[in-house]
């Protein structure tokens, strides 16, 4: 594996880390909240804490479920064609889904601008809602590289 996969790679790793963090965070928050529910005291924002958490995880783990390959797959129809074709489609597919994400990537940097300059937060906490769109979008970029380390694997012949 070369050196720009293998960072590309980490950064994965180090986002599917953020993501698992995030996972935890939102199931202790939850379990608390509603122990404490029992007892009276409910934790104040949970509903909102939840979402921002739950678009943390799906958005920093894009990038190492789509390196591990570990999304749905519907293609029965393209594995009947030769390896060449599989090869083209592969290609086509993985182009238009880095254009579609440097799209969304950016869209979403536009938008955390936006949320900074209007100051909008969240309605119980007061949680502001321009880092969380900041940080979609790079991970809408980092999706962006591992479609490249995908090409590359297409163009070496080890992508399977």
């Amino acid at each position: 594996m070369g050196g720009f996969q293998s960072f590309v790679l980490r950064l994965s790793n180090w986002m599917h880390v953020v993501a698992a963090i995030a996972l935890t965070f939102i199931m202790l928050l939850t379990v608390s909240d509603v122990v404490l529910r029992l007892f009276g005291h409910p934790i104040v924002g949970t509903f909102e804490l939840v979402g921002l958490g739950g678009a943390v995880v799906i958005g920093f783990g894009i990038p190492i479920t789509s390196w591990n390959r570990g999304h749905i797959f519907v293609d029965f129809l393209v594995n009947m064609f030769p390896n060449a074709i599989k090869n083209g489609f592969n290609v086509v597919t993985r182009l238009v889904s880095i254009g579609l994400f440097i799209l969304v990537g950016w869209n979403l940097f536009v938008l955390g601008g936006d949320l900074l300059k209007s100051g909008e937060v969240t309605l119980t906490r007061q949680l502001p809602f321009y880092p969380v769109a900041f940080g979609l979008g790079v991970c809408c970029f980092i999706e962006c590289l591992v479609l490249v380390c995908d090409l590359v694997k297409i163009g070496g012949g080890q992508y399977e």
